[in-house]
């Protein structure tokens, strides 16, 4: 069992990533607990209004691990698991993704959007500056 455990220092800059004229908004976050989670979630509802989901997934812990996944509306496991898979691929914890998609009319099918959300958190996490912590 390591006592250091990987997480983001600072949110990120928003990032946008555009698919067939749908346009992603992806953001991540450091968290400490579940309860910061719907605080951030309403103000990128108030920042983006008129965007039709707010997906998500975080992380917290380490050794007792507690993860959520959210479509918000997506069809199931193309929009939070993507997500989630980016936080366990680059092996972070205490850190919230969220994906904000304003749809472009063009419907995207099951894989591309499971690939349009995986690409935005990929790319929002690579913007991140992710440091080592230990832990308490």
């Amino acid at each position: 069992m390591s006592d250091t455990y990987k997480t983001i220092e600072l949110p990120s800059d928003e990032l946008l990533f555009k698919e067939k004229n749908s346009k992603f908004f992806g953001y991540a976050f450091p968290i400490k607990n579940e309860d910061e989670v719907k605080p951030i979630i309403d103000v990128l509802r108030k920042k983006h209004f008129g965007a039709g989901h707010f997906c998500y997934a975080f992380q917290i812990g380490t050794d007792k691990i507690n993860f959520r996944a959210n479509d918000d509306g997506e069809p199931n496991n193309t929009a939070g698991m993507p997500i989630y898979g980016q936080i366990q691929s680059f092996g972070l914890t205490n850190v919230l993704v969220v994906v904000v998609r304003f749809f472009g009319g063009t419907k995207l099918g099951v894989g591309g959007l499971i690939a349009a959300y995986k690409t935005t958190a990929q790319m929002v996490l690579e913007t991140t500056n992710i440091i080592e912590k230990t832990i308490n």
